[in-house]
């Protein structure tokens, strides 16, 4: 790739995000990579092309879990891992051992193991807080690991070749069942009942039950107030009421209540509909979206903004409780909100140069 072209390419890249709505563009392997993230890329091959809109001097955190002593890690784009023992007061970068930087989940089961999920490296563990980490990934076909869901001890992941189970006796990684090969997984939940949905990339929801042979497609499927069905699944949650939340890639959020056999669009109200990531807590649902994060307590027929502090509305993830606080990740450090309605930046130590090129990863 010459210089000249990519200085021809550098300013297309910068309105992609206003032609396709929520800024992602599909790489080859049929997931989303944001542009910012593409821009960075293509910045390393050509340093020539460091301008001030490519610049980055705080990680891009794509993903955070606190584990069970309330430890929190965040998994950068390009950076690795870090870890913060006070709420994100300050950060410290771990993950000896991680082959890939390009962290896309991460995950913490109920005995203090935390896994990370990479682009291209497959599934890393620690059982030492963060300091030493082997990898996890014997029996995956594919290796890029787009959610990860830990249920008690068991541990799910969500991949380019549907869904797969921890199996802890070998540490190998077996199918759940039949009917997702070749589909890519970008988000899991479990139901009180044992069912497992799987949002896809292009082949909307599956379920399967305790009962069934094998992954269902929900054929109803998530049809908004226009008529049109939308496929691109980004996150699921299960909330307390065992009604199943679903957030899209640009068509919004939708909610069951019998299981997903139907569903009803909830964010007409909602000013941004590409869906990063859905909290449930007592009743009401906050919203990260592609411009800042919203809440609902009235099943969505009113959004209210919740965006005061945050100088980067652009979220790449949402996690928390009422208990422990929420934390956002955006491609500049991680916020954190103690109230559910105003932000402060927690970045120190999540400081970063410039991140390697995803596409140049072995």
């Amino acid at each position: 790739m010459t210089a000249h072209f990519l200085k021809v390419l550098q300013p297309i890249l910068l309105a992609l995000p206003m032609l396709v709505g929520s800024g992602d563009l599909p790489s080859a392997g049929g997931e989303a990579l944001h542009v910012q993230q593409l821009s960075s890329a293509i910045r390393v091959a050509d340093p020539s092309l460091s301008a001030n809109p490519f610049e980055q001097s705080i990680a891009s955190v794509q993903a955070l879990v606190m584990d069970n002593h309330g430890v929190l890690f965040a998994g950068s784009f390009g950076h690795g891992i870090f870890r913060s023992p006070d709420r994100g007061s300050t950060w410290t970068r771990v993950g000896g051992g991680v082959t890939d930087p390009f962290i896309l989940s991460l995950s913490s089961t109920r005995d203090g193991a935390v896994y990370a999920g990479t682009f291209r490296g497959g599934v890393f563990r620690s059982r030492d807080d963060g300091n030493s980490w082997q990898p996890v990934s014997a029996g995956l076909k594919r290796l890029e690991v787009k959610t990860l869901l830990a249920v008690d001890q068991e541990l799910f992941a969500g991949t380019g070749d549907g869904v797969y189970r921890l199996r802890h006796s070998d540490d190998h990684w077996i199918p759940v069942t039949t009917g997702l090969d070749d589909i890519l997984v970008h988000a899991l939940a479990r139901s009180a009942d044992g069912t497992l949905f799987a949002g896809t990339s292009g082949k909307g929801l599956f379920r399967f039950s305790p009962r069934s042979p094998g992954w269902v497609r929900m054929h109803h499927g998530l049809k908004d107030h226009e008529g049109m069905i939308e496929n691109f699944i980004r996150v699921l949650v299960i909330d307390q009421d065992q009604n199943i939340v679903a957030g899209t890639f640009d068509g919004g959020v939708f909610r069951s209540a019998d299981g997903g056999l139907t569903w009803r669009p909830i964010s007409r109200a909602l000013p941004n509909d590409s869906i990063r990531g859905i909290v449930s807590s007592d009743r009401a649902l906050v919203v990260a979206t592609g411009n800042g994060i919203f809440k609902t307590v009235d099943q969505g027929k009113q959004w209210t903004p919740v965006n005061k502090g945050l100088t980067n509305q652009a979220i790449q993830v949402l996690i928390g409780s009422k208990e422990t606080g929420l934390y956002a990740g955006t491609s500049s450090g991680v916020f954190r909100s103690d109230d559910g309605s105003s932000w402060i930046a927690v970045n120190e130590g999540l400081e970063a140069g410039i991140a390697p090129p995803p596409f140049l990863f072995r």
